[in-house]
């Protein structure tokens, strides 16, 4: 999982061991994803039909990683962390060119723009009969994938440059997740017991003004409802009155001057003595600003109308390291593809389908259309950058 700070310039990356106090926050630990679907094994109420549906991925998938090469892109400097027997050698030539090393088909969305416009419809009629305040639809973009697989994430993030990216491949060898999010689910320190969370409302495609969205009533209003929604989730394992909202709303552009601009708001709190990743995420799992509130009649509705499973999307990828440090995103901006390893010896080359979800939040105001035109912004920059690479 890589934050993405701007690279320093110049000069060769300096080599450090992360065994000193100026360590990097993972030393080793676990790295992996909790798919959306887990949502409802920790609230069954929230799901009513998906033990009936096809289900391509499993709802969670954590390995353990003994020892790892770790950069810091702000110095430009590489470490070493955990157990060094368990890293493999580098190589020391060039890194290969893997432009073009992929083969992607033409991008069909599977719901489709009519039932997409028929369910947002369904769900502000819900809104407005009192079931919900928000409700995020999502719907797949999917296509053919042939080829590699890491080639596609190094095109992706070195287009998109995000702040909490993953690649991630299937221990069964029957799939990989590029995750381009920009958005922070959860990062924690357990030595000191401080959690930070920093959901996102409110999109603008490349070229708007950031003050298009920050005046906007409706975005702003989004947010703050999964802000409430965020504060509740993780009072329930914080100490009483450690929860706070240390920035109810930041406008950001993300990608630099190319990228989608976004709202951003802050959620810090202090955990009780005792609470651990897993009673963390049975309190705030799945992330708010991908379900809606109130979160489990959202997830019902959600349920209800996506013919798809989401999979890795809308749930959270991250790592929980040896030295104390906890990070996950949520996948947003997140292509998966399932499909076979046409030869077992050459890893991350896959032949298959490749998915992109991309979903938007609906209110009592939103029109369907523009709601449909919001999913076509985030999935704009995932789409350009294919059609750079020559795909």
């Amino acid at each position: 999982m890589t934050g993405y700070p701007p690279p320093v310039d110049g000069g060769a990356p300096a080599l450090g061991n992360a065994r000193c106090s100026d360590h990097p926050p993972f030393t080793g630990g676990w790295i992996g994803w909790v798919g959306y679907e887990a949502g409802a094994i920790i609230e069954p109420c929230a799901s009513h039909r998906q033990s009936a549906r096809r289900r391509d991925w499993p709802d969670a998938c954590f390995l353990r990683c003994r020892g790892a090469y770790v950069h810091d892109a702000v110095r430009n400097q590489w470490w070493t962390v955990g157990d060094p027997a368990a890293l493999p050698a580098l190589d020391a030539a060039p890194t290969p060119d893997r432009h073009g090393a992929y083969e992607v088909g033409d991008f069909t969305s599977r719901t489709g723009r009519s039932r997409y416009h028929r369910d947002a419809a369904r769900v502000i009629e819900l809104i407005h009969a009192g079931d919900a305040f928000q409700v995020n639809l999502a719907h797949h973009l999917t296509a053919s994938f042939r080829g590699d697989a890491r080639a596609l994430f190094l095109d992706l993030i070195s287009a998109a440059e995000p702040w909490y990216g993953a690649y991630l491949e299937r221990p069964d060898g029957l799939g990989a997740v590029c995750s381009c999010s920009p958005e922070l689910f959860l990062d924690v320190d357990f030595h000191d017991r401080r959690v930070v969370t920093r959901p996102i409302k409110g999109t603008r495609p490349a070229g708007c003004a950031e003050a298009d969205l920050s005046a906007s009533a409706k975005d702003a209003a989004e947010l703050a409802m999964i802000v409430d929604l965020m504060r509740n989730d993780l009072g329930r394992v914080c100490e009483f009155g450690s929860v706070r909202v240390a920035d109810p709303r930041s406008i950001e552009r993300h990608a630099g001057d190319a990228g989608v601009i976004h709202g951003v708001a802050t959620v810090e709190g202090r955990l009780r003595p005792g609470v651990g990743l897993g009673e963390l995420l049975d309190a705030t799992f799945p992330p708010g600003s991908v379900t809606g509130a109130p979160k489990i009649r959202a997830m019902q509705i959600i349920d209800e109308l996506e013919p798809l499973p989401r999979g890795p999307y809308c749930g959270a990828i991250g790592y929980r390291s040896d030295s104390g440090h906890a990070a996950m995103n949520v996948a947003i901006r997140t292509a998966s593809i399932l499909g076979r390893r046409p030869d077992p010896a050459l890893p991350g080359l896959f032949e298959g389908e490749l998915s992109f979800p991309v979903g938007a939040g609906l209110v009592a105001d939103s029109d369907p259309d523009t709601e449909w035109r919001e999913t076509l912004d985030k999935a704009s920059a995932f789409l350009a950058t294919l059609r750079r690479s020559g795909v």
